[in-house]
């Protein structure tokens, strides 16, 4: 009999409450130091996160009632630590960043507040990219509010592309991309010639990794939970993406992830980048970037699928145990309107807007007339994304660049350490994926009870 899904998670998140003692801070739904409500937020520190707390004064000087406490964590400990409070109804947050990954699940398992009813006419859900919107819903219910939504594609410098001859193919494959990155790479020059991440994390390098092994025809387990990490397609996949970081790819491949690809890119040591199509937010803002404006967006590479750039989204909910949900929505339906959009693109820039999460956003003139090269990019790659069908073979999972089950988190996070210990050179490909195997065959064999 397989373990009921609630269980699953507290038996998952059990060993992750330690990292909840947050010293000395006002608990979720806590009465501020000045009468009103005190709402703790836990948020990803990501370059548009950090820019909606910034803003976040133009919400409390409409709302003096509400005090806001941000708690900022880098997404891997972002997602172990909201993942232990919210499974165990510990209560520390109001508000948590969350993604498609958690959200369906846990309003399954009754951990998160349905915010249809809250939603006004004004505040316009049916605005939301479709795709977004349906991966954090379950029973026609909305249990967060995207912020901003994302799919993968390929970032080139068109500059560097032309001086070496090269033309980005209109569907390029992974084998003529590892190709122009042999051509592209010249480390004399401070220029590597493609940044993959290799950061250990579920979220982290599993992401484009996962991608590559579907394209390639691999999966994660077959029909029947038998786990396939050490099939032929996925260990050329791998093989592959290794090989290409490792020869082609950024110092220090190991250790990076989205925030130091971004930061490569941007500053010019990078000639192509396979990530979010979030990236642009970065990428192509004049005031970050050293290259904004030379950048070409190709679909996310493929072998034996049509597309396989993934789908995601980083958004809003409120926990069930938050005393206070209508000040949580206040704030939430304020960071995630339409208004909010033109207020970042007015006061900050419009390469910071969030990309990807309503598509009046692709309306506003200015910001139009900024994303001309990457929206139709984004929002085709979003269109095309599909989270029930991810591979060339059935699998009994949903989930693109993640598989969605709650032990995921922890198979995830070992499995990318075991791709980075490979990228470092510490073990082998072959290494790295029979002990991966070993560790999926244990979550596998719990779904064949």
């Amino acid at each position: 009999m397989k373990t009921p899904r609630t269980h699953r998670w507290r038996l998952i998140t059990a060993g992750l409450t330690a990292v909840l003692m947050l010293g000395g801070c006002a608990g979720a739904g806590a009465l501020g130091a000045g009468g009103g409500i005190s709402l703790t937020v836990a948020i990803v520190a990501n370059p548009q996160m950090k820019d909606a707390i910034q803003l976040s004064s133009q919400f409390t000087r409409d709302h003096p009632e509400i005090h806001l406490r941000f708690v900022t964590l880098p997404e891997n400990e972002a997602r172990a630590k909201i993942t232990a409070s919210v499974a165990t109804q510990g209560g520390e947050y109001d508000i948590t960043m969350i993604s498609n990954f958690e959200a369906p699940q846990w309003a399954q398992n009754g951990w998160l507040t349905n915010l249809t009813p809250y939603m006004s006419a004004g505040y316009d859900a049916n605005d939301f990219v479709p795709s977004i919107r349906e991966s954090v819903s379950y029973h026609g219910g909305m249990y967060a509010a995207p912020f901003y939504g994302e799919s993968s594609f390929l970032a080139y410098r068109k500059d560097l592309l032309a001086k070496a001859g090269l033309t980005m193919p209109a569907r390029p494959t992974w084998p003529q991309v590892a190709a122009m990155a042999a051509k592209l790479n010249n480390p004399k020059g401070g220029v590597a010639g493609i940044c993959l991440r290799g950061l250990p994390g579920w979220g982290e390098v599993l992401a484009p990794l996962d991608t590559v092994i579907n394209t390639f025809g691999g999966r994660w387990f077959d029909e029947k939970w038998n786990a396939q990490l050490t099939s032929p397609e996925v260990r050329k996949a791998v093989q592959f993406y290794v090989d290409t970081v490792q020869k082609y790819g950024e110092p220090g491949a190991a250790i990076s992830g989205f925030s130091e690809c971004v930061t490569q890119f941007s500053q010019g040591q990078v000639a192509m980048w396979y990530d979010a199509t979030s990236m642009v937010s970065t990428i192509e803002d004049p005031a970050n970037s050293k290259v904004a404006g030379k950048i070409g967006y190709a679909p996310a590479p493929v072998v034996a699928t049509p597309a396989s750039g993934w789908l995601y989204t980083w958004a809003l909910g409120i926990p069930s145990t938050s005393q206070h949900k209508q000040a949580a929505w206040d704030f939430i339906q304020w960071m995630t309107n339409k208004k909010y959009m033109t207020t970042v693109g007015s006061q900050l820039g419009w390469a910071r807007v969030p990309p990807g999460s309503r598509l009046s956003t692709y309306q506003i003139p200015r910001y139009a007339a900024i994303a001309k090269p990457y929206a139709e990019a984004t929002l085709s790659a979003m269109r095309t994304a599909d989270q029930a069908h991810p591979t060339a073979k059935p699998v009994p999972y949903q989930g693109i660049q993640f598989v969605r089950i709650p032990e995921f988190q922890d198979l995830g996070t070992r499995v990318s350490q075991q791709i980075a210990a490979a990228i470092a050179g510490n073990i082998t490909v072959d290494q790295a994926l029979q002990q991966s195997q070993q560790y999926a065959e244990t979550v596998g064999e719990t779904y064949r009870q």
